[in-house]
């Protein structure tokens, strides 16, 4: 017997949701199911709220501390969720992951430097290294089946002098790898044989899948321990993105240091009331109502999966080990970029995330966000089998 509702419509629209509020702007017409930007459509966990609730009566919103529950909640998280044993000095608060991959560029690179990215991935590495005047270097990932693996081979033929970064999504987003050990390993091996510094993005980490478990990047050798940083937030997993949880954690001395020291003097590691109030009672209360979620999910996904194979084999699903973003791979339909994207928006009324976002690699590809009321994931896939038809 379930807990809580995730069949539960809630109405977004007017609440200054980007998932439905552009939809006219981004797809060109607003009478779309918006199944795009990487938020759910799920109130978060009853206790993070009527946390905030009863914080607000008190009417008063002056500077907030950091409070040792605060780190000790992020600890005890990262221990029980992962296995991963961390120290208070090596977590810093971050005002959002991209603005962090942002920091580490400023403080570990110069313009001209090359950055890693192994694409089809999640756009931002992309953009924020390009707007920071440094190369993106392109490893791209190979499609195995239908799962992606890491190119190791390629990655050691395109390494210079230059290579000062590599940008992780662990687990990978938008194809929903669950990296296992022996890859992050050997990926760990290659970078600090290279001087090469790997920034890990596990903000999907909780939302495992199947029994599939996720491995942090820094415990998989004393090398990747000494030569990375990652990046994290409860946000993707409690639906609070709009509240800026994320953080940092770092191992290596010297690099946290640095880090710490670029955040501390620009005022960048001071959270509101909310991002440490929310994150605290996330990780200290949430996890039976995350467990749920994942069971909706997977059945979100399993609903997505067997639809399709049984009203449209054109359009393949690769099955996520982690979060609610699947990866559609519509190459079998014979359309062109724009020809697919119309396809979705014009004819089948959804809005989903265009796959060459992430890379030319995404070409052929749509991003879908099942994180929603399963009624309104039948309606989308019913739209989209009507629109092929």
């Amino acid at each position: 017997m379930t807990k809580y509702n995730f069949d539960q419509i809630i109405e977004r629209k007017n609440t200054d949701s980007l998932k439905f509020g552009v939809l006219k702007e981004r797809f060109g017409r607003d009478d779309l199911i918006p199944l795009w930007v990487a938020d759910m459509d799920f109130q978060s966990p009853p206790e993070l709220v009527e946390t905030m609730i009863e914080r607000s009566k008190n009417g008063i919103f002056g500077y907030p501390f950091v409070s040792k529950e605060y780190f000790q909640a992020i600890i005890n998280w990262q221990w029980k969720q992962h296995q991963w044993k961390i120290d208070k000095e090596e977590i810093s608060y971050l005002p959002g992951i991209v603005k962090g991959i942002a920091f580490i560029i400023d403080v570990f690179t110069e313009k001209g430097d090359q950055v890693i990215i192994q694409p089809p991935v999640y756009h931002p590495f992309r953009i924020v290294t390009q707007l920071h005047e440094r190369e993106v270097v392109n490893n791209p990932l190979i499609l195995d089946g239908n799962q992606y693996k890491m190119d190791f081979e390629g990655l050691e033929k395109i390494i210079t002098d230059k290579c000062k970064l590599l940008l992780l999504s662990n687990p990978h987003n938008p194809g929903g790898r669950v990296w296992n050990k022996d890859e992050l390993k050997k990926l760990a091996e290659i970078c600090s044989k290279n001087n090469i510094l790997i920034v890990s993005d596990e903000i999907h980490s909780d939302l495992v899948l199947n029994g599939n478990k996720h491995t942090p990047f820094a415990t998989v050798s004393n090398e990747a321990e000494q030569n990375s940083i990652t990046l994290n937030a409860p946000s993707k997993t409690f639906n609070i993105a709009g509240l800026v949880t994320s953080y940092s954690i770092i191992k290596n001395k010297n690099l946290r240091e640095r880090y710490h020291q670029y955040l501390i003097s620009n005022e960048l590691n001071q959270g509101s009331i909310f991002s440490y109030l929310t994150l605290q009672v996330a990780y200290e209360k949430g996890e039976e109502w995350m467990n749920e979620l994942k069971t909706y999910i997977e059945e979100n996904i399993k609903f997505v999966d067997e639809y399709l194979k049984t009203h449209s084999s054109k359009i393949k699903v690769i099955i996520p080990e982690a979060s609610f973003l699947i990866w559609l791979d519509c190459r079998e339909l014979k359309l062109s970029q724009k020809e697919l994207n119309s396809l979705f928006i014009n004819k089948a009324h959804l809005a989903l995330n265009d796959g060459a976002m992430f890379g030319k690699e995404g070409n052929g590809f749509m991003r879908m966000n099942v994180g929603c009321p399963r009624s309104t994931l039948e309606k989308a896939i019913k739209q989209l089998v009507n629109a092929l038809n």
